[in-house]
């Protein structure tokens, strides 16, 4: 199918078909901005056919969509995410892209209904996001990775994933490290950043049976090291045993991986002298020297605090020429969340490089309490990462605005749907068999309804785009409104819906004029039981 709609002259065109029908049309004197009604239904005027015009009704063309609101600032980049919580992020920069993996935390109500405080207890998946601009992410589900239906069924939690890839036997292979609650780490293999995963040893990796771990207060939050020589090193552990231990916990553990990066190659051994350790292993190579990360627990007293450099509940570093130590202090990297966001709580995060330049990515609650919830549920953030003259991480802000975008997107390549900068009331939904079966993989846009929207920053059309084709699927009706800069601007472009069937139809929206430059697009929908899976510029 193919409709021909208004673009930038649509506005001209509703206003004569008002003198037509005696209605007066009064728009705002910028023309493009309205408070959060648009006059949309109004771009499915005609649809040509070989010298035929097909009229909607004035009704259906005149009608309003009030246009949703996100759960974060329409030019903000932080969260990455606002379909679903995402915690305990860990970055893995493969193949052109940043792939995040973070704990699913999942709300969980009183029986009125009440929300209640996150326990963590329910979380047994990993979501997985990737971009290759650090602005728009696009979503690769939630890895099965526990319970009843994940691939490591013997245990019942996800929690504080880390990743890794290595080239075993000329294949590229993927590792997804897991905590199993406070009691171990599991471990997940994939073809694949983004899965399906499977469990290739059906039981943890590292456990209390493991040398030196028995006594871990808390055997969890992994992170790995992949070192230029092809050798891997995990690093786990947390916990204050007893309160006169807070200031030296000895709960700190690394072991080095086997080449098949699923066994150990020798017992795990303590990390020496973690002041006021509490949780969040992190480790990097910086120009040949290891930087372990951790955060701080809640007795720094102050006094310690001005000997330290850091306060309770903030990342901080040590510094080793060997990844397995001895380390000595460093610098404090991040502040607890509430420094920056005014809500406070546990302090997890992971610092990468991409294409040059590091970056810090953590959590916050900010999403939360732009939904109007208070009970720990967390949502991830990534910032620059700052380093200082010798080139060691340090003292680095956690801001609401983000990074920013590091490259354009091209609209003349085919952009899955779940590719988005900022949203407003819409999910996302497993494609396919695979992905249906393991949580992650290919993904569909879903939850639509009047006035729910999506948007990719940073589009350049060039000297012009002449239309947007959707491949869309469902029984519903609706329309896709393409809208350039704002949610609420007027539309250049309507795509109509009407029940496309279970598989995959295209539908087009023509411009009348062309579409140049570099614009944030944003796609605002109306109907329901429709999806989307993918859209592009011609």
């Amino acid at each position: 199918m193919r409709y021909s709609k208004g673009a930038y002259g649509l506005k001209k065109r509703i206003e004569i078909l008002g003198m037509i029908t005696g209605m007066a049309l009064i728009f705002s004197a910028c023309g493009f901005q309205r408070e959060s009604t648009e006059t949309e239904k109004n771009e499915s005027i005609i649809t040509e056919s070989e010298g035929d015009q097909k009229e909607m009704s004035e009704e259906k063309m005149l009608e309003k969509v009030e246009v949703k609101s996100s759960a974060k600032g329409i030019m903000d980049h932080n969260p990455v995410m606002v379909q679903r919580f995402g915690a305990d992020p860990y970055a893995l920069v493969y193949d052109g892209r940043v792939y995040l993996y973070m704990t699913g935390d999942k709300v969980s109500y009183n029986p009125d209904k009440t929300v209640k405080e996150n326990t963590y207890g329910n979380i047994d998946t990993i979501n997985v996001i990737s971009s290759d601009d650090l602005v728009n992410w696009t979503d690769h589900g939630t890895v099965y990775a526990a319970g009843k239906k994940g691939a490591a069924s013997w245990g019942p939690n996800s929690w504080a994933p880390a990743a890794a890839y290595k080239n075993i036997d000329g294949k590229d292979k993927f590792f997804l490290y897991f905590a199993n609650n406070g009691n171990g780490i599991g471990v997940l293999t994939s073809d694949t950043p983004y899965g399906p995963y499977t469990d290739p040893l059906g039981k943890p990796l590292i456990s209390r049976e493991t040398p030196n771990c028995a006594e871990v207060t808390w055997l969890f939050d992994p992170a790995v090291l992949m070192d230029d020589d092809g050798s891997a090193y995990i690093y786990v552990g947390g916990g204050v045993p007893s309160p006169d231990k807070a200031s030296n916990p000895g709960t700190a553990r690394v072991a080095k991986l086997g080449d098949d990066m699923i066994s150990l190659d020798g017992d795990p051994i303590a990390i020496e002298n973690v002041d006021y350790l509490f949780e969040d292993s992190g480790i990097n190579k910086i120009d040949g020297t290891y930087y372990y990360s951790y955060c701080s627990n809640f007795n720094v007293t102050p006094e310690a605090a001005k000997e330290l450099g850091f306060e309770s509940g903030e990342i901080v570093t040590m510094k080793s020429d060997n990844p397995m130590g001895p380390f000595e202090r460093c610098n404090a990297v991040l502040k607890n969340p509430e420094a920056f966001f005014g809500r406070g709580g546990n302090n997890h995060h992971c610092m990468f490089e991409f294409n040059g330049e590091w970056y810090i990515t953590y959590h916050s609650r900010i999403l939360e309490e732009k939904m109007g919830i208070d009970g720990g549920y967390r949502s991830t953030n990534v910032d620059k990462l700052l380093l200082d003259e010798n080139n060691a991480p340090t003292a680095s802000k956690g801001t609401r605005a983000g990074v920013e975008q590091l490259k354009s997107v091209d609209p003349y390549t085919e952009i899955k749907a779940v590719t988005m900068s900022n949203a407003a009331e819409i999910t996302t939904k497993q494609y396919g068999e695979s992905a249906e079966k393991s949580g992650s993989g290919d993904m569909i846009l879903a939850g639509i309804h009047d006035g729910s929207w999506t948007s990719v920053s940073g589009v350049d059309f060039g000297e012009g785009a002449n239309s947007f084709t959707f491949k869309v699927r469902g029984k519903g009706e609706g329309t896709i409104r393409v809208c350039l800069d704002l949610p609420s601007s007027e539309p250049v472009a309507v795509a109509e819906v009407n029940a496309p069937g279970s598989d995959l139809t295209e539908v087009t929206a023509e411009l009348s004029e062309a579409v140049t430059g570099e614009h944030n697009v944003y796609f605002v929908y109306s109907g329901e039981n429709f999806e989307v899976y993918s859209w592009i510029a011609e």
